[in-house]
C-alpha cells in the first residue's frame, strides 16, 4: 500500500517535479507513491472541449509513464483525496501549489478535511510562484516592467532530477480516462510530456534564433507554442529557462525576448493572486463605468467576430485559427480583442469567455488580463489610448498575406496589395467575403470618447 499519495493537477510530467521527489522522500525506502488526478466537475465542466481533450491526452500519456498506477477519481477534491487516504493509508499528501483562485480555497478545504495527514506543497506551475515578489514597501507590483526586474534579479532555482525509478503504488481502483470530446474539425497539438519536450526542442534548436523578431508574424512559424504544455505543465518553464539562458551569450536578444514572454505569465497570476477579484472585474475600478454595447446588434456583431467573418481580414484570420487550432498567434490575439472591444464596443469579458471555451491553452490569470490589457482596464498605466487598427496590423506583421490566405480562404487569390484591404481591390470583394461591419476610423473615435468620459468622471 502508498506510503505517499502524490495529486497531479497543472504538473502532469515527471521531470522536474519537485512534488513528486517530496513524495518519494516522504516514501523513503520501501514505501511507495500513489499517483491521483481528481476530475473535479467545478473545472472539468467549464472548460471547452479542446481543453478536456488536451487534458484527456495528457493523463493517457501520464498514466503510460507510471506503468498504468495513475489513478483516476471523479468528484469534489474535498471529499475524494481523503477517501483515498482512508482507503489506502497514506502518511502525506503532495501536491505544486496552487495559485488559482478556486484551487487555493479548494486546497484548504483538502487540507481541513485530511485532519492528521499532511497536504505537503512543493513547488508551482511558475518560474517564480505568485505572491513571492513585492515591492520594498511591501505591496504587490501593479505594472509589468518593474515586476520584470525584480523578477529577473531574483534568479530561479535550477530545474529538478527526473528520478531514475519510482516504486509506484499498484492495486488501487481507478475509473476510466475523461470521455474523448467531438472535436469536430479542430486539430490540437499532441498531448504529454514527451511531446511538450519536442515541442520545446524544436523550437529552442530551430527557431529561437529568429524569436526576437519572429514572434510577431503570424505568417510564419517562429513561436514556441508551448503554451498548452505550459498550461498542463507538462513541462515546466523552470526547464525552460535554464536551457533558454545556456544559449543567452549567443543569442541573447532571442533568449531575452522569450523570457520575458513567461515572466509575462508569473506577473498575470501574481496579479491574480493578490487581486483574485480581477479574474471578473476590472483591475482599474474606475473601468467599472465604461459603457459597452448590448442587444440585438451587439449580438450580431459578437457572432459576425466569433465566426470569422467581420470583413477585416487579419481578424477573422485570427478567429477562424481559434476555431481550427483552438489558438490564436498572440499578436494576432490583441488585434482580434481590440476589435472587439474598441470597434464592436463588447464587454471583454465576453470575449475572454468565448476564449475560455476555444482555447487549447485557456488560462484563466492570462486570459483575463490579457484581455484586460487590450481592453484599457488592466495592469498597463495608461492604455486606453490604444486601439489596434486590424488593416495597418495586417499589413505591418502579415505583408505578403500569408496568415490571412491560410484561414481565409475567399481571399487566397487576392493581390498582396489588396489582401489587407480586400474592399478596395479593382473587381470589388471576392465572392463570399462579407463587407465590413463597422468603419474602424469612427468607432476609434467612439471608443476614446467612452473612454475618456470614464477618466474624466
Amino acid at each position: 500500500m502508498p506510503t505517499a499519495l502524490l495529486w497531479f493537477r497543472r504538473d502532469l510530467r515527471l521531470a522536474d517535479h519537485p512534488a513528486l521527489l517530496a513524495a518519494l522522500d516522504a516514501a523513503g525506502d520501501g514505501g511507495s507513491v500513489l499517483p491521483v488526478f481528481v476530475v473535479d466537475p467545478r473545472l472539468w465542466e467549464p472548460s471547452g472541449r479542446p481543453r478536456r481533450q488536451f487534458l484527456r491526452g495528457c493523463l493517457e500519456d501520464l498514466r503510460g509513464q507510471t506503468g498504468g498506477a495513475l489513478v483516476i477519481r471523479s468528484g469534489d477534491p474535498v471529499r475524494v483525496v481523503p477517501d483515498l487516504v482512508r482507503e489506502t493509508g497514506a502518511e502525506s499528501v503532495h501536491v505544486s501549489a496552487d495559485a488559482g483562485v478556486y484551487g487555493r480555497a479548494r486546497d484548504a478545504a483538502v487540507e481541513q478535511a485530511l485532519r492528521d495527514v499532511p497536504l505537503v506543497r512543493t513547488g508551482s506551475p511558475y518560474g517564480v510562484t505568485p505572491g513571492r515578489l513585492t515591492k520594498d514597501d511591501g505591496t504587490p507590483f501593479k505594472v509589468y516592467s518593474p515586476f520584470a526586474r525584480a523578477w529577473r534579479a531574483r534568479g530561479l532555482h535550477g530545474p529538478a532530477p527526473r528520478p531514475d525509478d519510482v516504486a509506484w503504488a499498484d492495486g488501487v481502483r481507478s475509473e476510466d480516462l475523461p470521455p474523448a470530446q467531438d472535436l469536430g474539425d479542430t486539430v490540437l497539438p499532441t498531448a504529454g510530456e514527451a511531446a511538450g519536450r519536442d515541442v520545446w526542442a524544436q523550437f529552442r534548436d530551430q527557431r529561437l534564433l529568429g524569436y526576437a523578431t519572429g514572434r510577431n508574424t503570424p505568417g510564419t512559424d517562429a513561436t514556441s507554442r508551448l503554451s498548452a504544455h505550459l498550461k498542463y505543465g507538462t513541462v515546466h518553464p523552470r526547464t525552460l529557462l535554464a536551457e533558454a539562458q545556456a544559449l543567452a551569450d549567443e543569442h541573447a536578444e532571442a533568449v531575452d525576448k522569450f523570457v520575458g514572454e513567461l515572466i509575462w505569465r508569473d506577473f498575470y497570476a501574481d496579479v491574480l493572486w493578490h487581486r483574485p477579484e480581477t479574474a471578473r472585474e476590472p483591475v482599474d475600478p474606475r473601468m467599472t463605468a465604461m459603457r459597452y454595447d448590448t442587444g440585438p446588434v451587439a449580438d450580431e456583431h459578437f457572432r459576425a467576430w466569433a465566426e470569422g467573418r467581420t470583413g477585416y481580414p487579419i481578424v477573422d484570420a485570427g478567429m477562424r485559427q481559434l476555431l481550427g487550432e483552438a489558438y490564436v498567434h498572440n499578436r494576432v490575439r490583441m488585434v482580434v480583442a481590440s476589435f472587439l472591444v474598441k470597434d464592436l464596443h463588447i464587454d471583454w469579458r465576453r470575449g475572454a469567455r468565448h476564449f475560455f471555451d476555444h482555447l487549447v491553452d485557456g488560462d484563466l490569470a492570462s486570459n483575463q488580463h490579457g484581455w484586460q490589457w487590450v481592453a484599457g482596464t488592466g495592469t498597463d498605466p495608461s492604455p486606453y489610448y490604444r486601439v489596434f487598427n486590424p488593416t495597418r496590423q495586417g499589413v505591418q506583421f502579415d505583408p505578403d498575406g500569408a496568415y490571412v490566405r491560410r484561414w481565409v480562404p475567399e481571399l487566397r487569390d487576392v493581390p498582396d496589395r489588396y489582401v489587407h484591404e480586400p474592399w478596395t481591390a479593382p473587381g470589388g470583394l471576392p465572392v463570399g467575403y462579407p463587407e465590413r461591419i463597422v468603419d474602424h476610423a469612427e468607432e476609434r473615435q467612439v471608443a476614446l470618447a467612452r473612454y475618456q468620459a470614464v477618466r474624466d468622471a
